[in-house]
C-alpha cells in the first residue's frame, strides 16, 4: 500500500469504487400507486418549502432517497439514471448532505431532472438556491429527527397513496413530531 500510495494512490481508489456500490447510495425508492401532491409529501416529512418555483401543486409519481455522500463516491454519470426508477416525476431525497450546493450540481449536471429535491435536515446554501431556481425544482428541507424516520414517514405515504387507489379514503398525513 505505501508503494501505491507513493505513486498517487490509483490501485487503492480503484479497490474503494469496488467496495463501494452505487446501490449501496440508494436508501429507499418507491413508486406510488397514485400520485401524490407535493405539499402532502412536504407535510409527512415534516418539510418546509426553501425554493418555492410557483409549482408546488404538482404531484409526484415517487420519491428516491439517496446518502449524498456515497452517490458522489460510488456513482458515474450513466448510473445517475438508477436513482430515478421508473420516472424522473418524483422527489429526490438526499441524507448526509455536507454540500447542499454539490448536491443540486448532481441534479444540475445531469440530463434527468427530479420534480423536487429534498435535503434531510440541512438548510441550502445559496447557491444551492440559486441551481434550484434555474432548473425550476423546488427544494423542501426536512427535519425528520433521523433517516429512519425520514424514510418511515414516506413509507407511510406510500401505504396512504396505497389504499386511495384502491378507493379507501384517508386524511393527508400528519406532521411527524421533531
Amino acid at each position: 500500500m505505501a508503494i501505491d500510495e507513493e505513486k498517487g494512490s490509483r490501485f487503492i481508489r480503484e479497490f474503494a469504487k469496488l467496495t463501494s456500490s452505487p446501490s449501496m447510495a440508494i436508501v429507499d425508492l418507491r413508486e406510488f400507486p397514485s400520485p401524490v401532491r407535493m405539499e402532502h409529501l412536504s407535510r409527512a416529512i415534516g418539510g418546509e418549502v426553501v425554493v418555492d418555483v410557483e409549482k408546488l401543486v404538482r404531484e409526484i409519481s415517487g420519491y428516491t432517497v439517496v446518502d449524498a455522500r456515497k452517490v458522489v463516491e460510488a456513482f458515474s454519470g450513466l448510473e445517475y439514471a438508477q436513482l430515478f426508477g421508473a420516472t424522473t416525476e418524483r422527489a429526490l431525497v438526499f441524507t448526509n448532505v455536507e454540500s447542499p450546493a454539490l448536491a443540486m450540481m448532481i441534479v444540475r449536471v445531469s440530463h434527468l431532472k427530479p420534480r423536487m429535491v429534498v435535503f434531510h435536515r440541512v438548510k441550502p446554501d445559496e447557491e444551492a438556491v440559486k441551481l434550484a431556481e434555474y432548473e425550476q425544482i423546488p427544494i423542501i428541507c426536512s427535519e425528520a429527527p433521523s433517516v429512519e424516520q425520514l424514510v418511515q414517514s414516506l413509507r407511510k405515504l406510500y401505504r396512504i397513496a396505497l389504499r386511495i387507489k384502491l378507493g379507501r379514503r384517508v386524511k393527508p398525513p400528519p406532521k411527524i413530531s421533531a
